[in-house]
This record gives C-alpha cells, sequence and structure tokens, in this order.
C-alpha cells in the first residue's frame, strides 16, 4: 500500500505524467489549502488576513449598490466585447486581401501603445465619459483579438484552399467556407480567452469617468481610503466572476461545437 501511495507521490513530480481527475482535484484543494493557510500566518498588519477579506467579502455583497456595480460593469465589458469582435473578424477576414493586410498588420502593432498617453485623445474626440470608456476599451482590445485570428488564419493548411479550386469555387466562396466558417470554433476559442483582457481592462477604464459606477469605481474608492480588506475582497470577487465567465463560455463553445470536445480529448 506505502509503495503505491510512494508511486503516486513521485508522479506528482514527474514530468510529462497525466493525472486521473480525482487526483487533479485533490491536489487542487491540498495547495488551495496550503496557500491559504501560509496567507493566514504571514497576514496582518497592513495586509488583510483571509477571514478579514471574507468578512469585507460578505458587506460587499450585502451592500446596496453593490448589484448596480456588478450590472455596470458586466455590461460595459460584453458590450465593449461585443464591438471588439466585429471590428477584429472584419479587419482579419480583409487581411487576406492584399489592399487590407498592412492594415490589418498595423492594428497588431497597436498592442504596444499605452492607454496612458491617448487617453487625452480619445477625451477630445469622445462625447462622454461612457463613450470614453467604451473607446479606450475597444482600443485595447482589438489589437489582441487580431493577433489571434489572423494567427489561426496563417495557420490554415494550403490544402484546404487548393481543395476549394478543385471544387471550382472562387476567391470569396473559399474565404467564406475555409476561414469563415470552417474556423467558427476557433473564433469563439479565442473570443473566450481574450475575454480576461476585457474583464482585466474594465476596473482601469471605469475609473476615467466614475458617474456610472462599476467594480473598478469600488476599488478606487476602497484605494482612496486604504481599505485594503475591501480591495482585497472586490479583488476576490472580480478574480471569481473572470473564473465563472470563462467556464461558461469554455462550456457554450462545447454546445455549439460538440466536434471540439473530440479534440480536446485527443
Amino acid at each position: 500500500m506505502s509503495n503505491i501511495k510512494n508511486r503516486q507521490l513521485l508522479r506528482i513530480f514527474t514530468p510529462l505524467q497525466v493525472l486521473g481527475k480525482k487526483t487533479m482535484l485533490t491536489l487542487v484543494i491540498a495547495e488551495a489549502i496550503l496557500a491559504i493557510a501560509c496567507w493566514q500566518l504571514s497576514g496582518g498588519g497592513l495586509i488583510p488576513t483571509p477571514s478579514r477579506v471574507l468578512h469585507a467579502l460578505t458587506e460587499i455583497v450585502q451592500a446596496p449598490g453593490f448589484v448596480d456595480n456588478l450590472f455596470s460593469s458586466v455590461m460595459l465589458t460584453v458590450k465593449g466585447m461585443l464591438i471588439s469582435i466585429i471590428i477584429a473578424l472584419i479587419v482579419s477576414y480583409l487581411s487576406i486581401v492584399p489592399f487590407f493586410n498592412p492594415i490589418a498588420r498595423f492594428v497588431i502593432k497597436c498592442r504596444y501603445l499605452t492607454l496612458t498617453g491617448l487617453i487625452f485623445l480619445f477625451t477630445l474626440l469622445t462625447k462622454d465619459g461612457h463613450d470614453l470608456k467604451m473607446s479606450l476599451l475597444i482600443f485595447g482590445i482589438v489589437p489582441f483579438f487580431v493577433t489571434s485570428l489572423l494567427s489561426v488564419i496563417d495557420n490554415i493548411n494550403n490544402q484546404e484552399f487548393e481543395l476549394c479550386t478543385t471544387l471550382r469555387m472562387n476567391n470569396w466562396k473559399a474565404l467564406w467556407e475555409v476561414v469563415i466558417v470552417g474556423r467558427l470554433d476557433q473564433v469563439f476559442e479565442v473570443m473566450r480567452q481574450n475575454f480576461a483582457i476585457a474583464w482585466l481592462m474594465i476596473t482601469s477604464v471605469e475609473g476615467l469617468s466614475m458617474s456610472e459606477g462599476g467594480l473598478g469605481v469600488m476599488l478606487i474608492r476602497a484605494n482612496k481610503y486604504v481599505q485594503l480588506d475591501v480591495v482585497f475582497g472586490t479583488l476576490v470577487i472580480i478574480f471569481l466572476l473572470g473564473i465563472l465567465f470563462d467556464y461558461t463560455l469554455g462550456k457554450f463553445r462545447e454546445w455549439l461545437f460538440p466536434y471540439t470536445k473530440l479534440q480536446i480529448r485527443n
């Protein structure tokens, strides 16, 4: 019995080992408990302990304006994501046309532009705080979307286009069948992966216009008054919501494209 346990323990620390679901779940729970215990023992002073964060978390959730702030952040993120994915899809699909390819490549390079230096420009171009937040959110998301989508397009095997030629399809028909329809599942996965960027940025852009509220506004106010337990509690909420959204989008992708489950298992 001890040899079996030692063998299982050795597998945990051996590269390229595939663990069972129960073993992996046990490992995750054990590491989480260990991390929380270390946090509890090392916390104190300015850094709140998990018990204080949990207490602050319950107060945040029960606060009168929490639901409104949460709804504001989620709606802003979803709206920004939808507009961003539409823009990114148009730019990415048109990149196959030689005339538009340099434009798509330029959009990719915009990843290296910092939003801090562009706030003044976007303030002049927008009419109110909501449009300012939306513009900055879209500008921050689109380059990463286009980067991922162009990577998907670049990895398409030329044989698929040759097959379309054999079937006497013109170039636009081949674009529709191979790139647009044939890669819808990967487009959805790109959207899922880049949702984290949007959710990460939302708290930053919300601080530019605090009239509409949001989780970012809650963080800024808590930071202003050095309420670190509230800050950590809000961060826990943002973290858990991000995991929930990622899981939901993953399941929705499997429902829309059932064959992706077979690809993952293989």
